[in-house]
């Protein structure tokens, strides 16, 4: 992946992104803005992967940052962060090709979460204005309630499921944003056995996809 870019107007919320962002190897390098005009330089030297953007930016605003960085780095995943009261700032967004939205207090495990989710399914293979939409199994959607912190797909009170070593390996590297093939590559394995290995940790951990998976792992111990 080209890294992460956290845009934010405010300064705190900016420098909490940073921190929790350099904290998921993937999205690595982090980098920072503070305005649509910061974030456009930024991506004329590096396009990014993944731009965290303020639905609140001052200047030039959200939507109007969007259609400018489409014109410099077409394929950056755009992520809006988001309260329950900037509705019509997502719709925009997501009209305008954003992939969904997540609360400015996001943690690790949600942005470990949205790393695999554009790895698995970049922006060039989607259908502008499609490909952003929230929906239950995907990790870039509004959340209400409970918080993250109770845990994606799993309950606090059920049982951490045991991992073989090989299927916790594969599991951190689809943590780190790696492909099947990428993964066995690293593993001296097919890209089938990997497939396999897979489907056994999906099915242990009650998950429908990679970004899922990740996200119970993550919250679960069972990978950091």
């Amino acid at each position: 992946m080209a890294g992460v870019v956290v845009c934010h107007g405010s300064a705190t919320v900016r420098e909490r992104l940073v921190v929790t962002s350099i904290g998921v190897p993937s999205l690595a390098p982090v980098r920072a803005a503070a305005t649509a005009d910061e974030l456009l330089a930024l991506a004329r030297r590096i396009a990014p992967t993944v731009v965290l953007l303020d639905a609140h930016l001052p200047g030039a605003g959200p939507a109007e940052a969007i259609r400018r960085l489409r014109a410099v780095a077409p394929s950056a995943a755009v992520v809006l962060l988001a309260g329950p009261e900037d509705g019509e700032a997502l719709d925009r967004a997501l009209a305008l090709g954003a992939r969904g939205f997540l609360a400015p207090d996001v943690g690790r495990a949600e942005l470990a979460a949205v790393a695999a989710h554009v790895q698995a399914s970049p922006v060039s293979s989607a259908p502008p204005g499609t490909a952003g939409v929230p929906h239950p199994a995907s990790p870039l959607q509004e959340s209400h309630a409970p918080r993250a912190d109770a845990g994606v797909g799993s309950r606090p009170s059920e049982p951490t499921p045991v991992l073989t070593k090989r299927e916790i390996e594969v599991l951190i590297g689809m943590s780190n944003g790696r492909s099947n093939a990428q993964i066995g590559q690293e593993l001296f394995l097919s890209e089938d056995t990997v497939k396999t290995h897979a489907r056994r940790l999906f099915r242990k951990l009650g998950a429908s996809d990679r970004a899922q998976a990740v996200a119970i792992g993550l919250r679960r111990g069972i990978i950091d």
